[in-house]
């Protein structure tokens, strides 16, 4: 299963309703390191289809929820169960270490 892009106006039903966790990548277009670590997101996101759902967010076109979050930096990274967050991480990091670190919260 590919990434699913997320927005203000489906952020409830994508996210906080989901019926199985949900990893939201709050990114920007212009941000670098959050390019570097979109190829792997997807490939996780194949290989944990069954287990979670791997969700991106714009931040330039969907301001509000990254507001609301307190989005400062970006990638930025968080695991949402049962409707609200339990993990989160800043910054790019390998393909082994972003699988490693949602396995670990799952």
């Amino acid at each position: 299963m590919a990434t699913v892009n997320v927005t203000d106006a489906s952020f409830q039903s994508d996210v906080l309703d989901a019926d199985k966790p949900v990893l939201v990548d709050f990114w920007a277009d212009w941000c670098g390191p959050c390019k570097m670590i979109a190829p792997a997101l997807e490939e996780i996101s194949d290989e944990l289809a069954d287990k979670v759902t791997i969700a991106k967010m714009d931040i330039m076109e969907n301001p509000d929820v990254p507001g609301q979050m307190g989005v400062q930096s970006i990638p930025y990274l968080v695991v949402f169960k049962d409707g609200k967050p339990v993990a989160q991480q800043k910054g790019a990091a390998p393909k082994n270490a972003l699988k490693a670190w949602l396995e670990s919260v799952l």
